[in-house]
């Protein structure tokens, strides 16, 4: 049901040109959201009137874009607000097909220069044909080489993921 709201915000957003200022505000308050476990129980509970939600939304995120107000609002009144991490979620993934842009985490067995992450990156981009932005963290157990997801998609070039293949490989044929 997520997917159906992030449309047609989705949709609404870039009729009107806005697509930037909403995804970058929806982004902020699913985040503030994740932040405050207070604000999510509220949100989340089924016995707090929709209209009072409402409310509570347009006090929080008085001076947003009209149609992020507006589309708070809708979702509490439907009873989906609880949902709203998921439907911003939604929505990035919707704007980065749109911007043809390739998130990816890049985990490195050690810390890398912005030099060399760059470079890779690059070589991604290139291989892709897609603007590539990356979270970047280390993993020392990795012991060399580096682990890219990208979605649902993985590719392990880790010393420890082609010692984890050659083990299996050596079970397999034992």
């Amino acid at each position: 049901m997520h997917r159906k709201y992030a449309q047609a915000l989705f949709d609404a957003a870039k009729e009107k040109g806005r697509l930037a200022q909403v995804h970058q505000e929806l982004a902020e308050f699913a985040a503030a959201v994740h932040q405050v476990p207070e604000l999510r129980t509220v949100l989340r509970n089924p016995q707090l009137d929709p209209d009072a939600k409402a409310d509570l939304l347009d006090e929080l995120v008085g001076g947003a874009d009209e149609l992020v107000r507006n589309f708070l609002r809708l979702t509490a009144e439907k009873g989906r607000v609880g949902e709203i991490e998921e439907i911003a979620r939604e929505l990035d993934r919707l704007i980065a097909v749109e911007e043809r842009r390739l998130d990816v985490e890049l985990t490195t067995a050690y810390e890398l220069s912005d030099d060399d992450a760059r470079a890779l990156l690059e070589q991604i981009e290139e291989a892709s044909g897609r603007k590539v932005e990356a979270t970047r963290q280390v993993d020392p157990g990795l012991i060399g080489g580096f682990v890219l997801q990208a979605g649902s998609m993985r590719v392990d070039a880790s010393v420890r993921g082609r010692l984890e293949r050659l083990r299996h490989e050596l079970v397999r044929r034992s």
